[in-house]
């Protein structure tokens, strides 16, 4: 992910200002940070921001996935070995905190570092000091520390996975990335942006529009994946799309990529139980969206919603309590 990627970032509603306002003003102060938030969030975004805006950003950003790593291996990932440390150590090699001198280090599920580690990563914040694996040699380390995590760390810390004195240096700042779900109209924005890139991807001539079904059902839906997975949902849309209109027919944000294709339909027979009842959530809104529309008239209802009354009976006394909540 480039830099050219924080415009990823983009949004607009009153939550994500507010934010993003949190991140610019964090990234003035040159402190540890701790992003808190969910799978595909833009934790990763925001500690791009976060680098970028502060003193450093002419200095080097560097990422650690922390999840992609063994624990035996996270030390010396982290702070590097001298030839000779371990069986299989060759040669002297750098690691993440000396490549990040002078800049940022990112390091995204910092709870899952193990105790040894976290003892080390603590002297380094509190004393700006480090070995390497193997080596005896104090080194300086003039690094910011970002870290980023979808677990609860005070949780962890009480139940003696982390280290509260980390944690206490760490969380200078904490800040708590929105869900996607909670963003509004952001979700058009964001869904907008990746149809128009994939489409100069695919070398479209045009730049796919969405339609208001295929909308409504974009904004209601609750994003478990937040914006990795809406991405996903929307460049597969455009990929799979024929026309410039993406109908909800076209897209569904729940569809199996590893389903068999079923027979394409005409569309005068597409109708809403087409979709294999993918989420409940959409279900309810679709109805009740209808419902309002139809002041309360069930039949006309089923109607705009291209099922039969029995269909839509069916769907309505198996949602009932859900669709009439308020």
């Amino acid at each position: 992910m480039g830099r050219e990627n924080i415009r990823e970032g983009i949004g607009e509603s009153e939550v994500y200002l507010d934010f993003i306002e949190s991140v610019s003003r964090a990234a003035k102060v040159d402190r540890p940070v701790i992003l808190v938030g969910e799978r595909g969030s833009g934790k990763e975004l925001a500690a791009r921001r976060l680098h970028f805006l502060s003193k450093r950003w002419q200095g080097p950003l560097v990422t650690v996935n922390l999840a992609s790593l063994p624990d035996t291996l996270i030390e010396t990932e982290l702070f590097g070995y001298e030839k000779g440390a371990f069986t299989g150590a060759l040669g002297t090699r750098k690691g993440r905190f000396e490549e990040a001198e002078g800049g940022t280090l990112f390091l995204d599920e910092i709870g899952l570092v193990p105790l040894s580690v976290q003892e080390k990563i603590l002297r380094t914040v509190e004393y700006g000091t480090y070995e390497r694996v193997g080596s005896s040699e104090t080194r300086q380390a003039d690094v910011r520390i970002v870290c980023a995590t979808n677990a609860d760390l005070q949780k962890l810390a009480r139940e003696g996975r982390f280290k509260e004195d980390l944690l206490d240096r760490l969380s200078f700042e904490v800040l708590f990335v929105p869900p996607l779900r909670e963003r509004g109209r952001d979700i058009m924005l964001l869904a907008n942006h990746f149809s128009a890139r994939m489409a100069t991807e695919c070398n479209l001539d045009y730049v796919p529009y969405f339609s208001p079904e295929a909308e409504t059902l974009l904004l209601n839906y609750p994003w478990p994946g937040n914006i990795r997975e809406l991405k996903n949902t929307v460049e597969r849309a455009v990929y799979r799309s024929r026309t410039e209109e993406i109908k909800t027919i076209d897209f569904d944000p729940f569809l199996n990529p590893f389903r068999k294709p079923e027979p394409e339909k005409k569309k005068e027979d597409i109708i809403l139980s087409d979709y294999p009842h993918i989420h409940e959530d959409v279900d309810v809104a679709f109805f009740r969206k209808a419902l309002l529309e139809s002041g309360g008239n069930q039949r006309r209802a089923s109607e705009k919603l291209g099922l039969s009354y029995d269909q839509f009976r069916g769907v309505y006394r198996k949602l009932k309590d859900r669709i009439m909540q308020d």
